[in-house]
């Protein structure tokens, strides 16, 4: 089986990875880094700024926990050093991961040029590749607006951002869903002033209307200036100031020293002459696949960013798992299809959210009775040791049969507590038996078991 990967990110190294130990004869073609453009250019830099950021809030509250205060300043270099250090080694290992299976990687762009043909086009030139089975898991990019222009320097997208040229004295964030509060956040910890444009009436409007609340109560304590209803029209360099200038349809202007885009993103679905063999594409460039991530043509598979599902690099990993198995034949034995509803996600704010399953405001838009339960962290002995005793755990079920539906967490580590409720809500258990579990006390996690009650 001649198994050809264009795109090395989560999905394409995953199913790379599987489809070699299950046999396969694969090919991978990457045009940026192994690992993913979105994964080690965005989330890994962001998350690395914000485990930054965290550390600074951390040692402001020390006052609290019977120390001195200190009062730490940002490293610029260092954390620029730290930033690359990382996604560098992470970049390695993929690349050493790939090749110690004898996956053949090339570095350069690709399109197709039949059925089962793809054209690699390398530093060494052209190679022609003959494929039984092509996967497209080419990732996506940042959305850029017709009414901006990125300058790179002030007007930013946020695969811009890193490592910072230097820290905005005052940034306007154009965008209020997970990338936005994670940049507003983010920046706000490391000394910002911070500006959010908010489209809606909440921060996260997918998200619990109880968890947006709490981010953005968090948000005015730090002195974020939130814009609520206020979509933004325009965002030019101001001549005066050298800044940027954001205007917004209902006449409110914002001044600031940068402004960065977080608006979505677009599928990298171009000049691979998808179209040209029929694949087909959703009007914003996604492909559209069925529950084993094939396309409409037989052989052609898409999955990750590209193929408009859930935007996040777990989902991704398990698409390209899924894909190998369906490539070599084994979804013909017990086989599982992908989920989307289940699959946990997190916003790595402060306090951390991070949600799985069916929401409590979904249940009720469809009529579904359910059972929600809630319990703050103000009442863990662990949240008032480490001195932040913000947030709650909320677990939905279902009244009759006890089963756990769904959950949603504000607070310390909740991109880790999440685990539980995703893993009890995939395999079907009951609120009985996260209350049964004999936890470590004292623990976060003792929230999980007194929510499930």
């Amino acid at each position: 089986m001649k198994f050809v990967i264009i795109g090395g990110g989560p999905a394409g190294h995953q199913a790379a990875t599987h489809a070699a130990r299950l046999g396969a004869t694969v090919t991978v073609i990457e045009r940026d880094v192994v690992g993913g453009a979105a994964n080690l250019w965005d989330c890994i830099p962001s998350k690395t700024m914000i485990a930054t950021g965290g550390a600074m809030s951390f040692a402001r509250r020390l006052e609290g926990m019977g120390l001195e205060e200190i009062k730490p300043e940002i490293d610029r270099d260092g954390l620029a050093e730290r930033i690359e250090a990382i996604t560098g080694r992470l970049h390695t290992g993929f690349t050493s991961q790939l090749q110690s299976q004898g996956i053949k990687i090339l570095r350069g762009t690709a399109r197709l040029t039949g059925l089962h043909t793809v054209m690699a086009d390398t530093v060494d030139g052209e190679i022609e590749l003959s494929a039984d089975a092509i996967l497209i898991s080419t990732g996506s990019r940042p959305r850029i607006p017709q009414w901006c222009t990125v300058d790179g320097d002030r007007i930013l997208t946020t695969r811009d951002c890193y490592p910072p040229k230097e820290i905005p004295t005052h940034l306007v964030v154009i965008g209020s869903g997970v990338t936005g509060v994670e940049f507003v956040h983010m920046f706000s910890s490391l000394g910002s002033q911070v500006t959010l444009v908010v489209s809606r009436q909440q921060v996260l409007p997918q998200k619990d209307a109880e968890v947006a609340a709490a981010l953005e109560e968090d948000f005015l304590k730090r002195g974020v200036r939130l814009l609520k209803g206020a979509r933004a029209e325009s965002i030019e360099r101001d001549p005066d100031t050298g800044g940027v200038v954001v205007s917004c349809d209902d006449g409110r202007v914002v001044r600031a020293s940068h402004g960065v885009l977080a608006i979505g993103s677009m599928p990298n679905t171009e000049n691979l002459g998808l179209a040209e063999l029929g694949v087909d594409m959703d009007p914003g460039g996604y492909i559209s696949i069925n529950q084993h991530c094939v396309t409409n043509v037989a052989h052609i598979y898409a999955a990750g960013d590209v193929s408009g599902k859930l935007p996040l690099a777990s989902v991704a990993s398990m698409q390209g798992r899924k894909v190998a198995e369906h490539v070599m034949g084994l979804h013909t034995r017990e086989h599982r299809h992908l989920d989307y509803d289940k699959a946990a996600s997190a916003i790595f704010t402060e306090p951390e959210i991070a949600d799985v399953g069916l929401a409590e405001a979904d249940a009720f838009a469809l009529g579904r009775k359910i059972r929600v339960t809630k319990v703050p962290f103000s009442a863990s002995a662990k949240a008032l040791i480490n001195n932040d005793p913000r947030g709650f755990i909320k677990i939905v079920s279902d009244p009759l049969t006890g089963v756990v539906l769904g959950g949603s967490i504000v607070g310390r580590h909740a991109a880790e507590l999440i685990s539980v409720i995703a893993l009890a809500v995939t395999a079907g258990l009951k609120v009985s038996d996260i209350a049964e579990s004999m936890l470590v006390h004292p623990a976060l996690s003792e929230a999980l078991a007194d929510a499930a009650e």
